[in-house]
């Protein structure tokens, strides 16, 4: 109320407020929601969620970020853990559901400190400094390893397959992404570089998940443009083209008159001998293959047949691109430029069939800077979920080679931080150490949530571990499959540092985030536009039928 006793009012008619206490409450209990959805689905004995959007769609995933992307999420609180679910599924590509119930676990320990009157910013801090402590002791607890070693490399893949629903196949499947990573890794300055996006993953429904297999080149769905070309060629030498083989049309609208039937011949044969001379150039190069990124002329794909060069056209950009790294082409944009040495070379090109497609194989290449992936399997919700389990475990072997540091897995080294951090937050002076202790806490919801989706009691395992971590090492987790607490390094159960400390850091910025709002003021919903007046039983604006 203003002095004169009038209202004043600031925000628009039907926008909503809460404040303080109640804004806290409900954001807390909003993104701790999402932590439960996703809570069930972590570990080995996950179970699988089945998702179906407004279209009738249906997705059956444990991945955390394709789950939490799948839901239609309303509260603003709740987005930011679909967000943070994203950025760990970008940057290091596993551990989102980690990350979203180490994140939930954070904010429900500081809920308790809220309640006895612990300022937020003050929980923020000390949740601030513990996690950078959290971040120094996994460092000094990782072990090295070395990147080149494809069995050390394998048991990070594998440890990541574990979890999905093609565990059964993880060994066949491990071996091929470890072999992808290490064909496409570069070597800069005594470090790797892996670009993921130069292993190109294809699926296809049918046969089994063990038909899936790596093919040392590319696979691009199109087919050979002309029946009777060649469909297989050995030893090929191939040309990539990124200009069309067709009569380029004028810029500017033209008009030929032609007034005697031999002009017309003479033009119709002077565009056949354009087409015919650009063949030849192919020819004249040595190519065997030729793949093209435009069109190609119908007359030109005939004198292509009859020089019996396989011919695709109209291949994506990104295609040629990585058909350059896997061959050792060079993209050509003017047929003047040929030579036999912007020729690549490829064991064999052949087309096949695949389902109802047809898809030409690019395979057998000497040194392949760019790979592909085909993956089979039972149905297309196996295919697709195959797909997820390759696409994390891609990218945790990228991540480990590129950061040759691992940490066992089954929750040992988040233990192992909770109880370092507890002897450290003994140091803290003030509030901040409540907030340590509770963040020492946090972290042991990891392996708690897998002992409790695998049946362990809770409280029993806790108790374990706290005394075998005191006791006899720093590696013994839960060992879900057997249900009992075990050394998780020595049963090859690894994890790349790197995934482990992007989880730390989204959990902990987005608890943080979640926490320092002490107001929510949203705007009123947009109305729907009244409806055209006389809509009657009919359709709107029509008289009734």
């Amino acid at each position: 109320m203003s002095a004169s006793g009038q209202p004043v009012i600031i925000l628009k008619e039907g926008s909503g407020e809460s404040r303080g206490r109640e804004a806290q409450r409900n954001n807390i209990s909003a993104a701790k929601l999402i932590s439960e959805v996703v809570r069930s689905s972590l570990g080995p004995r996950g179970m699988d969620k089945m998702l179906v959007d407004s279209m009738g769609d249906v997705t059956i995933t444990n991945d955390g970020a394709t789950m939490l992307k799948e839901l239609d999420v309303q509260h603003p609180a709740a987005k930011m853990m679909v967000e943070i679910s994203k950025a760990t599924d970008n940057e290091v590509g596993d551990g989102t559901t980690s990350a979203v119930v180490v994140a939930g676990a954070l904010l429900e320990k500081a809920e308790d400190l809220i309640n006895k009157d612990v300022h937020p910013v003050v929980v923020v801090d000390g949740y601030g400094r513990a996690a950078e402590k959290a971040q120094e002791i996994l460092e000094e607890i990782a072990e090295k390893i070395d990147p080149e070693s494809r069995a050390d490399i394998l048991k990070v893949a594998n440890t990541s397959m574990l979890t999905k629903l093609v565990n059964e196949d993880s060994p066949h499947l491990a071996g091929i992404v470890v072999d992808a990573v290490l064909q496409v890794a570069e070597k800069r300055d005594g470090r790797f570089k892996v670009d993921i996006d130069n292993v190109k993953v294809e699926k296809k429904p049918g046969g089994a998940l063990t038909d899936t297999q790596m093919i040392r080149g590319l696979i691009l769905d199109k087919e050979v443009v002309h029946s009777g070309m060649p469909k297989r060629a050995e030893d090929a030498k191939i040309a990539l083209v990124n200009s069309a083989l067709e009569i380029e049309k004028t810029e500017f609208s033209a008009e030929i008159r032609i007034n005697d039937p031999q002009q017309m011949q003479q033009f119709m044969d002077e565009e056949t001998s354009i087409l015919k001379g650009m063949v030849e150039k192919i020819q004249s190069a040595g190519a065997t293959v030729l793949i093209c990124q435009k069109g190609i002329d119908d007359l030109a794909q005939h004198f292509l047949a009859k020089a019996g060069i396989l011919t695709v056209r109209r291949v994506k950009e990104s295609d040629m691109t990585k058909l350059g790294k896997a061959t050792g082409a060079r993209i050509v944009t003017n047929l003047d430029d040929l030579g036999p040495k912007d020729l690549g070379f490829a064991k064999l090109v052949e087309e096949r069939k695949l389902e109802d497609d047809k898809w030409v194989f690019v395979e057998g290449a000497k040194n392949p800077k760019a790979v592909s992936i085909l993956v089979r399997g039972g149905t297309q919700r196996v295919v697709d979920e195959a797909e997820r389990a390759l696409h994390d475990a891609l990218m945790v072997t990228k991540d480990v080679v590129e950061l040759p540091a691992v940490v066992a897995g089954g929750g040992a080294p988040e233990e192992e931080v909770s109880i370092r951090l507890r002897s450290w937050a003994q140091k803290l002076s003030g509030r901040e150490q409540l907030a340590a202790l509770k963040f020492a806490d946090a972290m042991e919801s990891i392996p708690l949530t897998l002992a409790e989706n695998a049946g362990m009691d809770p409280i029993d395992t806790q108790v374990d571990l706290r005394a075998r971590h005191g006791k006899e090492g720093k590696w013994y987790g839960v060992d879900a499959l057997n249900g009992k607490v075990a050394d998780m390094y020595s049963k090859s159960v690894w994890e790349p540092l790197a995934v482990k400390l992007q989880i730390l850091r989204a959990a902990t910025e987005a608890a943080s985030m979640i926490l320092r709002i002490d107001d929510v003021i949203a705007a009123s919903k947009m109305k729907a536009p009244p409806m055209p007046p006389g809509g009657g039983g009919g359709m709107g604006g029509m008289p009734p039928m």
